[in-house]
Formats: C-alpha cells, sequence, structure tokens
C-alpha cells in the first residue's frame, strides 16, 4: 500500500494518523515478515474502529473501506479541487497530475486485504467491504450530499479507465464543492490549529426548521427571503440587521433562511462577538469558494465599555478592502441600535444650522446605518399569539378545542414570560409533554 500512496502529488499531504497512512503502515509490517502479531492487530483493529465512526457519522454503508477512500477525495481542498469546485474541469496540465493520484486511488479502491487478514488472523477488513449499517445517523446536514457520496464511490469503484474515475470526481466537485463546505451548512469558529490558521467547525444540530414553521410574521420573513434570493442568485442584496423583542422569532428565522437556501449554495458562518478581530481572517478564507456566506451574529450587542464593534464597523462598510460578493452579514438583536446608549452622549451636543449633533451618538448609530436592511420583529398582539398558539399546537397534533387553548395559553404566559412566540411554543412542548396529543 505504501508503493501505491507514494505515487501521489495532489493528494498527498495526509497526515501520518490518518487511517490510510496508518492503514499502509500496519500493511508494510506485515509484508516485511518482522512483526508482533499481537500488537499489529491491537492497531490493525483501532483504524477499523476510526473507520466505522466515521461511517457511522457520515452515515456510510455497503463498502466502508471505498466510502472512505471517497470521503478523502471529496474533503480533500487543493488547488486542483477547488478550482474544479469554481469552474470545473478543464484542459488544464494540472489534469495529467490529477489522473496520476486517480490511477493510485483506483488500485487503493480495489486493494486486497487477504494476505493481510491471513496473516493476522482477522477478518474485519472482509467486513467492512461488505457492512450493513443498523438505522442511517443524519450527522451530517444534508443527507442527499451523504446519498451522493455513496453513489458516487459506487462509480467510482464501478470505473474501468482513469478519464471515467476523473470525470466521476470533477463533476462531483462541479456540483457539490469539495471539504467541510460542501458537506455541511454551518459551521463556527474554533481554537487555532498548530499552524496558527483559522479552524471551521461544523455544527452538527443545528435545528431544521424552515419559514413556514414560524407563524406570522409574513412581511418580515418575505424581506429577508428577498434579499437572501438576491444575494444567492448573484444579485446586488444588502446586511440584514433583524432586531426587536426577545422570542419573536428573529434567530429563527435566520436559521430557517439557511435551510431554505442551503441548495442553492448558501452556507452560514456563526461568529461570536470575542471573535470580531478575527473577522477579516475569516474573510480571507472564503471570498474565493464558490458558495454564498452568511456571517451570522446572534443576539448582537455592545456595552459602553465594549470596543468589538469598531471591528465590525470596518467590515461591513468602510475598510479598504471592498466586501467581497459572496458574503453577507446577518444579526439579531433586541437593540434598534445595538450599542448601550445613555443621556450623557448628548452631554457634547453642537447646535448649527439648525441641526443638534454628538459626535458619540454618531459613532454609535454608525454601526445600524450600515446594515442597508433593517427588520423589526414586535411583540405579537394577544390575538397574534393565540394564533400562533393555536397554530403550532394543530401542527403538533393537539386536538384541544381553539377556545381550550386559548384559556391555557392566557395562563401560561401570565407565569412565563409574557406574550411571544417562544412562549407559545414553550407552552406546546408543556402540552406535549403531558401527553396531550393524539
Amino acid at each position: 500500500m505504501n508503493q501505491i500512496i507514494s505515487k501521489l502529488i495532489i493528494y498527498g499531504d495526509l497526515p501520518k494518523d490518518s487511517i490510510l497512512m496508518e492503514l499502509a503502515d500496519i500493511c508494510e509490517s506485515v509484508k516485511s515478515g518482522v512483526f508482533n502479531k499481537d500488537e499489529l492487530i491491537t492497531r490493525a483493529y483501532k483504524q477499523v474502529k476510526k473507520l466505522l465512526i466515521v461511517s457511522t457519522d457520515y452515515g456510510f454503508d455497503r463498502n466502508l473501506w471505498q466510502n472512505y477512500l471517497t470521503y478523502l477525495l471529496i474533503t480533500d481542498e487543493n488547488p486542483f479541487s477547488i478550482t474544479c469546485e469554481k469552474i470545473g474541469a478543464n484542459e488544464g496540465s494540472v489534469n495529467h497530475f490529477a489522473k496520476n493520484d486517480f490511477k493510485a486511488f483506483m488500485e487503493l479502491f480495489h486493494y486486497d486485504f487477504s494476505y493481510l487478514e491471513e496473516a493476522l488472523s482477522v477478518d474485519c477488513f472482509s467486513t467492512l467491504s461488505s457492512y450493513r449499517a443498523i438505522g442511517k445517523p443524519e450527522l451530517m446536514y444534508n443527507k442527499n450530499v451523504s446519498e451522493k457520496v455513496q453513489e458516487l464511490s459506487q462509480k467510482l469503484a464501478d470505473a474501468n479507465t482513469v478519464d471515467e474515475f476523473f470525470a466521476h470526481v470533477t463533476n462531483f466537485y462541479r456540483d457539490y464543492g469539495v471539504g467541510m463546505f460542501g458537506l455541511n451548512k454551518a459551521f463556527r469558529i474554533g481554537s487555532a490549529d498548530n499552524g496558527g490558521n483559522l479552524v471551521f467547525q461544523a455544527i452538527n444540530n443545528m435545528d431544521k426548521v424552515m419559514l413556514d414553521d414560524l407563524i406570522g410574521y409574513e412581511i418580515q420573513k418575505k424581506k429577508l427571503v428577498d434579499n437572501t434570493r438576491a444575494f444567492v442568485e448573484g444579485r446586488k442584496a444588502n446586511n440584514v440587521l433583524l432586531f426587536g423583542d426577545s422570542g419573536t422569532g428573529k434567530s429563527t428565522s435566520v436559521k430557517a433562511i439557511v435551510n431554505e437556501f442551503y441548495d442553492k449554495g448558501l452556507r452560514m458562518i456563526e461568529i461570536y462577538k470575542h471573535q470580531f478581530k478575527d473577522l477579516s481572517n475569516v474573510i480571507a478564507r472564503i471570498k474565493n469558494r464558490n458558495y454564498k456566506f452568511v456571517i451570522y451574529m446572534d443576539d448582537l450587542s455592545f456595552e459602553e465599555f465594549e470596543v468589538e464593534y469598531k471591528f465590525l464597523k470596518a467590515v461591513i462598510e468602510g475598510g479598504v478592502e471592498t466586501r467581497p460578493e459572496n458574503i453577507l452579514i446577518y444579526a439579531t438583536s433586541n437593540r434598534r441600535h445595538l450599542i448601550k446608549e445613555n443621556w450623557k452622549d448628548r452631554n457634547d451636543v453642537e447646535y448649527k444650522e439648525g441641526l443638534h449633533r454628538s459626535d458619540t451618538m454618531e459613532e454609535k448609530l454608525s454601526l445600524v446605518n450600515r446594515f442597508g436592511v433593517t427588520i423589526s420583529y414586535s411583540k405579537p398582539t394577544p390575538k397574534e399569539y393565540y394564533e400562533i398558539a393555536i397554530g403550532l399546537a394543530r401542527r403538533a397534533g393537539i386536538t384541544m378545542t381553539d377556545e381550550e387553548l386559548k384559556g391555557e395559553a392566557n395562563k401560561w404566559e401570565l407565569s412565563h414570560g409574557g406574550i411571544s412566540g417562544r412562549t407559545a411554543q414553550q407552552f406546546v412542548n408543556y402540552l406535549l409533554g403531558q401527553g396531550i396529543c393524539k
């Protein structure tokens, strides 16, 4: 196996502790004829376990070894794969090196582990080649992509020539992308790696809510949809601030918009206030990818002593570098102006030509003015609250009459935070918890 891996040029930069590299080392030890059998069995089983973990996380089935190799191909972000993601395969000289690597992968796809199993008296690799999963956990955001990975794996296994293999891989890059951005829809920023580079971490438990699940707020949803649709279709669009009372669906709307437009290439990166200093680096990492990115800031607000908003101002508008066209900023806040204001801000008022001006106030208001679209989410009226509660109850299969639901919803909100969409959802959750459903 080492002889095959040594031929890799574009895809050869794999960590030494990767499953492929570790198995290659185990195979080399067996072929040398000098090894400790028990020790090598332990090492082999460790890699089998890692392979099973990857397969469980991504819902792989059937030939797990070939699925794993396919996973390596579709997650390797290199100049060739990223170029194919953006413009597809062309007639460049790099194709010669890519086909060299794909020829090696074809050998790996059909690698015969029988000598290894015989030497170690194990049958784990034969089992992995015809694996039957018990259920398919959907830890990936896009179940369809998970299925497409397995479809691609089968196509690559059936490829008779390197040209066929090349076409299958590059077509996948063009249609679905490469790396974590192709397999997931939402991310957060983790700690820097050993090289000091920012690490994107996939968010694997994002709510699957859709816009239709949010009852009411039709005008607000339409403004958000119109702006996002223009963005994903390559037309001009604005940064968006969703502000208003808590529990009214601001965060839910942003999650839903990502779910709605995921298949159009929309991705979301959630970033926290203390990470604003890294915004420029985040943008540099994603500006040349073939996706549309929403940088999402939830519950955004600043106290007087906090100055992180200045990083945000520079990134949104006003910096030397133009904001890339594949990036927008969506933020939610309970504050209309984001930054806490005090009466003392008005102490430096200047009166000139009939206008009162305050440098401090202008400094604070300039941030919100850089969001081209501001959408207000206000608390529902009692009537709207009852409509939301009843609508959610009906979707959940609760058969109480409307009058009964209104009465119970009224009792609930009096002792649970007042009128809001969140309160209505908590009320319905309570009913479900009590077994009040079909």
